[in-house]
C-alpha cells in the first residue's frame, strides 16, 4: 500500500522492516511508534550538526547562480537589501542553506516544505471570510522535503534576528528554544486530532495579541492589526494612482514602481494570454468573479529581499460596481530544493507555488492561481489583503519570543496539514532531545552565515556585486 512521499506515510519513508505485517500503518499508535522507531535510524542529537553541503562549497558562486535569470538592472538593489545586515544576507540566500541541508542528517519523513522559512515569510493576512490569521505567507520556494529543513531554517533566522537585535546569548537562547519547544508541543496536539481538524484549523491574528508580554507591545500589535485591517485592494488603489485621461493609472515611483519598457512588454501580445491561462487555473465560481473585473493598467514592482531581481508586477483592474482590484503577479523560478530534496510532478513552477500555498496555509486568497507568461511561469495573488508584516525594530526578548511562539505553532500545522503529525510527533518526543540539538544547528550555522556575510561584503568591495547605492548605514555595513 505505497503512497506518494509528499502523504508521509509510513510506507513511503521507512525501511521495509519497519513495521511487522500484522501492523495496520494506518493506525496511529503505529505511525507514533514508527516514529520514535526512526530514532535509531536517524538520531536526534544528530541535528547538531552543521555539515556544509556536499563537495565544493562555493557561497559566492552559489548566490551568482541563484541571480541566473533575474533582471540585470534590478540586482544592484537586491545586493544593497542583502548588505545591511547578516539576517537580511540569510533573506536573500536561501540557495545556501539548501545547498548546505543536503549534507546534514536526515529523519526522511517528507513533507511539504516552505523552503524558505525564515521569520519574516511568516504574517497576517485575510481569509476569505475576512478573518485577519497569522499564518506563513510566502512560499516560492516551496517544495517537498524532509520536515527538519523548514524547523533548521526558522530557528537559524531567530538566532541571526536576536544577534541583530544585539541580545546576549543568555537572552538569545530562550528565543530559539521557544520556537523549538512551541513546534513539538503543538505537532503533538494535531498527532492527536482528526484529519479534518487539523485541516481547519487556524491561528486567528488576535492571539498574537494574547502572546504579547507586556501591555506596550500589545498595544503596538493592536494598532498594527486595525491598520492592517485597513489596507485592501480599494486602499492601495487611492495610494498608488492617478487619473489619465478619464482612467486610472498606477504612478511610477522607480527604481521600486515603474511601467516596463513597451518595446519589451505589450499588451495585445503579452497580458492578454497571459490573463487568459490564469483564469482557467481558477475554480470555476472564481472565474466568474474574475470575469466581472477589466485590466487598467500594469506596472513592474520590486519586492522583498530574496525576490529582488524576479520579475514582478502589479496589475490594477477595475469592478463593473466601480470598486477596484489589484493583483499581485510573481515569477516563479525553480526551488531552491529542486535537485536537493524530494520529486515534484509539476511541469509549471507557478502551479507548484499555489498547490504548496494551498498545502500549508490554513486559507488561501481566493485569487491565487498561475499562469505562463513571455519570461517564464508566474502566480498571482491579491497584493496586501489586510497584509500585517513584522517589524522587528526594538523588539525585546521577550517580544521575540512571544513571535517565535505562533511561528513555531503555523509551521506545525503547516507540516501536520501535509505531512504525517503523528509520524513527526513520534521522532520528536515529549523532550527536548530534538529541540536541543536544533539549537545548537542553529547557532552553529548562523555563524557560518556570518562567515558567508564578510565575504560577501568583501566581493561587494571588490566590484563582483554591485549595489545600488551607498547609503551611510550600506557603506558602514560593507566596511
Amino acid at each position: 500500500m505505497k503512497r506518494n512521499a509528499l502523504n508521509g506515510t509510513p510506507e513511503a519513508i521507512l525501511p521495509n522492516d519497519a513495521a511487522s505485517a500484522e501492523e495496520d500503518p494506518w493506525q496511529r499508535e503505529t505511525r507514533l511508534s514508527r516514529g520514535k522507531a526512526l530514532r535509531k535510524e536517524c538520531q536526534r542529537s544528530r541535528h547538531g550538526e552543521a555539515i556544509l553541503g556536499q563537495g565544493d562549497r562555493d557561497p559566492m558562486a552559489l548566490i551568482e547562480e541563484s541571480n541566473v535569470g533575474r533582471l540585470e538592472k534590478l540586482l544592484p538593489i537586491r545586493f544593497t537589501r542583502m548588505a545591511e545586515s547578516a539576517f537580511s544576507f540569510f533573506r536573500g540566500t536561501a540557495i545556501l542553506q539548501a545547498h548546505d541541508l543536503q549534507g546534514t542528517p536526515s529523519t526522511g519523513i517528507v513533507v511539504q516544505c516552505c523552503g524558505d522559512c525564515h521569520l519574516m515569510n511568516f504574517g497576517g493576512f485575510a481569509t476569505p471570510e475576512r478573518v485577519q490569521i497569522f499564518d506563513i505567507n510566502d512560499f516560492d520556494e516551496t517544495y517537498p522535503g524532509p520536515f527538519e529543513w523548514d524547523v533548521k531554517r526558522l530557528a537559524t533566522s531567530f538566532e541571526l534576528a536576536a544577534r541583530w537585535l544585539e541580545f546576549t546569548r543568555s537572552e538569545a537562547e530562550p528565543v530559539v528554544r521557544e520556537v523549538l519547544e512551541y513546534y513539538r508541543t503543538a505537532m503533538a496536539e494535531f498527532a492527536q486530532m482528526s484529519v479534518l481538524d487539523t485541516w481547519y484549523a487556524r491561528i486567528p491574528l488576535n492571539e498574537l495579541v494574547a502572546h504579547a508580554h507586556n501591555s506596550k507591545y500589545q498595544k503596538r500589535l493592536k494598532k498594527a492589526i486595525e491598520k492592517a485591517a485597513e489596507n485592501t485592494s480599494e486602499h492601495v488603489y487611492h495610494k498608488i494612482t492617478t487619473t489619465v485621461h478619464g482612467k486610472p493609472r498606477i504612478v511610477d515611483s522607480p527604481p521600486l514602481l515603474f511601467h516596463p519598457d513597451p518595446t519589451e512588454f505589450d499588451t495585445e501580445r503579452d497580458v492578454a494570454p497571459f490573463l487568459e491561462n490564469y483564469r482557467a487555473s481558477l475554480p470555476r465560481e472564481r472565474q466568474f468573479l474574475f470575469d466581472r473585473y477589466r485590466l487598467m493598467d500594469s506596472a513592474c514592482k520590486v519586492v522583498g529581499v530574496g525576490s529582488v531581481g524576479t520579475r514582478c508586477y502589479i496589475a490594477l483592474f477595475e469592478g463593473n460596481q466601480g470598486d477596484h482590484l489589484i493583483l499581485q503577479v510573481k515569477e516563479a523560478r525553480r526551488s531552491v530544493f529542486e535537485g536537493r530534496a524530494g520529486s515534484i510532478g509539476f511541469a509549471n513552477n507557478g502551479e507548484r507555488v499555489v498547490t504548496g500555498q494551498r498545502l500549508m496555509q490554513s486559507a488561501s486568497d481566493i485569487f491565487l492561481g498561475w499562469s505562463h507568461g513571455p519570461h517564464g511561469d508566474c502566480y498571482v495573488r491579491q497584493m496586501r489583503d489586510m497584509k500585517i508584516a513584522p517589524n522587528l525594530a526594538g523588539s525585546t526578548p521577550a517580544m521575540l519570543s512571544g513571535y517565535a511562539e505562533m511561528c513555531g505553532r503555523a509551521l506545525a500545522r503547516a507540516h501536520a496539514k501535509s505531512g504525517d503529525a503523528a509520524l513527526i510527533s513520534g521522532y520528536l518526543g515529549n523532550g527536548a532531545a530534538f529541540d536541543e540539538a536544533v539549537l545548537a544547528y542553529a547557532e552553529g550555522y548562523a555563524d557560518q552565515v556570518e562567515m558567508d556575510y564578510k565575504l560577501f561584503k568583501k566581493a561587494i568591495r571588490s566590484g563582483r556585486f554591485p549595489i545600488e547605492s551607498f547609503p551611510s548605514e550600506i557603506e558602514q555595513a560593507i566596511r
